[in-house]
Formats: C-alpha cells, sequence, structure tokens
C-alpha cells in the first residue's frame, strides 16, 4: 500500500463546516481586535504562541496550553474529525485562542480557551464566539463544555448559568475526561447571546488585513516575566 493511501486510512471523515465570518471587538483598552477563524497556514504562529505556557503553572496555563498544543496539531495532522479554531488578533499579534470541533447534526464539544492578553476579557470574548460559531452558524442546537480551571468553571459554567450533565455520567461525558459536562443548549444562547456576543462585521478590510498574518507575541502581560528571545 503506498504511503499516501495509508495516510488517507489514518484521516477522519471530515464534513465541510459552514465558515465563521470575521468580527470586529473594541476592547475595554480602547484596542481593535479582529476575531477570525484560522486555516491551517496559522499553525506555525499558534504552536509558537501557546509553547511558551507548557511549563506556565498559574491559573492551570499548563494543562490547558498542553491540550491546546495537541489540539492544534492534531488538526494540522488531519487527526481530529470537523476542529476548528478561532483567533483574537491585535495589529496581528495572538491575544486569544479557541478551540472545538463540530461533533455531529445538533452536538458540540468545546475544547480549550487560552488568553494571552488579560485583564480585557479576551478569553470571554473568544469563548462567546466559539459559541456563536456552534450554534448560529453551524446550527448545533447544544455544545458539551467542560473546565480546567476554578477561572473557567466562573466563566463558563457560573456566568452562563449551564446545564450540568454530571449526572448522567458515564453514558454522556466529554471527550476530555471525566471532569463533569456541562451544556450550552440554543435556549440559553438565544437569553445570552446580546449579552456575551459582541463585536461588528463587517470589517473595514484594512483591519482585517492587519490579522492576516498572525504574530506571536513577545510576552505574556500577567504572566511569567518571558519574553521571546530571552
Amino acid at each position: 500500500m503506498a504511503i499516501d493511501q495509508l495516510e488517507m486510512k489514518l484521516r477522519p471523515p471530515a464534513e465541510e463546516l459552514a465558515a465563521y465570518p470575521p468580527k470586529l471587538i473594541t476592547l475595554a483598552s480602547g484596542e481593535k481586535m479582529v476575531v477570525r477563524e484560522c486555516t491551517l497556514k496559522d499553525v506555525g504562529a499558534l504552536l509558537m504562541t501557546v509553547n511558551p505556557l507548557l511549563a506556565v503553572s498559574k491559573d492551570y496555563y499548563d494543562i490547558v496550553a498542553a491540550r491546546m498544543y495537541s489540539e492544534i496539531l492534531g488538526w494540522f495532522r488531519y487527526r481530529v474529525a470537523n476542529e476548528f479554531v478561532i483567533v483574537g488578533a491585535i495589529d496581528g499579534v495572538i491575544a486569544g485562542i479557541v478551540t472545538s470541533r463540530h461533533v455531529k447534526s445538533g452536538l458540540g464539544m468545546s475544547l480549550h480557551t487560552l488568553t494571552i492578553k488579560r485583564g480585557l476579557r479576551v478569553g470571554a470574548q473568544l469563548f462567546a464566539a466559539k459559541m456563536e460559531h456552534h450554534i448560529d452558524y453551524l446550527k448545533e442546537d447544544e455544545v458539551h463544555i467542560v473546565a480546567e480551571s476554578p477561572i473557567g468553571f466562573k466563566r463558563w459554567m457560573i456566568e452562563y448559568e449551564l446545564e450540568d450533565r454530571s449526572a448522567q455520567y458515564p453514558d454522556l461525558r466529554h471527550e476530555l475526561g471525566g471532569v463533569p459536562t456541562f451544556t450550552l443548549t440554543r435556549k440559553l444562547w438565544d437569553g445570552l447571546r446580546a449579552i456575551k456576543c459582541t463585536g461588528s462585521r463587517p470589517i473595514d478590510p484594512a483591519l482585517l488585513k492587519t490579522a492576516d498574518k498572525l504574530i506571536p507575541p513577545d510576552e505574556y502581560v500577567q504572566l511569567p516575566n518571558w519574553k521571546r528571545g530571552a
């Protein structure tokens, strides 16, 4: 069997998913953040952004970074079915990343949210963007969500008042493991969309172009005193 034929057998079936339309969010600092769906050409910048956080234990960045790194690499190597990655960028510099995947008709699986530029609710904005993609553009009825940090639990489970599905374990469990599974339903999202999901469309072409080539950050604000090349 030729290598290319064997490679195709290793790849999961893929659906043609609806694209996520880019939008512009003005942060509390006044900075303009372009939110867009990533393509495989962005993988190098994404992995360079995530990699330094593998050794950061603060706020569980290490486990989130490790899992997100593998998710992005799995997406790049065609080892994950129907995954999508959304990024927030300010003047091209990555401010946050979210990963997720479409499971089947009506069901999404939220993977991870990683905030790089802290203090401006970048993570919250990007989490809302991926819920928007799941429900409004991929037309799913519910998204399964777990948290791996206390901050994540407060931001998603408590603030969104998600449905606690942990009593249904092990018949219903998230792909990330046996931690309690919560669900965002279409009904919940319809009540939250106007509050949680901000931004404007369409984006001025000049602003959108600033996020065409993603740039890993030179330093990580409010995280360990790390600078690229130091």
